[in-house]
C-alpha cells in the first residue's frame, strides 16, 4: 500500500513537472511602435533610454553649477544670474519658486531630487522607468510642451 501511494505521488509530481514545463509564458507587453528588429531588451533600452538615476544626475550637475558659493544649495541670486546668463526663457522667479518647495530661499539637493523625480514621471509618458528620445525635451520628436 505504501508502495503504491509513493509510486501515485512520483507520477503526480512528474506530471505537475511536465505540465509546468509546456505552460506557455505570459506575452509579451505590447511596443508602441512598430519594429521590423528583433525586440528591445530592458539593457537596449537603458542604453538607448534615460533613466531617473542618469536624469537626475544630469540635471543636478547642471543646476548646481548655478552654486557659485558652492555651498550645497542655490538661492535665488544665484539662479536668477545662472538662469540669465544662460538666457533661458522664463521668469527665473517663478522656476525657482517651483522647486523650492519650503520655501526658505534655497534649493538643496532633497527639494532638487523631488522636484526631477515629478518632471521625469510627467515626461515618461509610457510608464517604463525610462525616456526614450521621444519623450526627452527638445529632441526633435518630443512633442512640444511646456517644461
Amino acid at each position: 500500500m505504501i508502495r503504491q501511494t509513493i509510486f501515485v505521488v512520483a507520477l503526480g509530481l512528474q506530471t505537475a513537472a511536465a505540465v509546468a514545463q509546456t505552460t506557455t509564458p505570459p506575452p509579451a507587453p505590447a511596443q508602441t511602435a512598430p519594429s521590423t528588429s528583433a525586440p528591445a531588451t530592458k539593457s537596449d533600452q537603458t542604453k538607448s533610454g534615460l533613466t531617473l538615476e542618469k536624469f537626475e544626475a544630469r540635471r543636478e550637475k547642471a543646476f548646481m553649477r548655478a552654486d557659485t558659493d558652492n555651498d550645497g544649495k542655490v538661492s535665488l541670486a544665484e539662479w536668477t544670474a545662472f538662469q540669465t546668463a544662460r538666457k533661458a526663457k522664463g521668469d527665473p522667479v517663478k522656476s525657482f519658486a517651483r522647486i523650492d518647495t519650503n520655501k526658505d530661499g534655497f534649493v538643496d539637493k532633497g527639494e532638487l531630487d523631488a522636484f526631477l523625480a515629478k518632471r521625469f514621471a510627467r515626461l515618461d509618458r509610457n510608464g517604463d522607468g525610462v525616456l526614450g528620445a521621444d519623450e526627452r525635451p527638445g529632441h526633435k520628436s518630443a512633442p512640444n510642451q511646456e517644461q
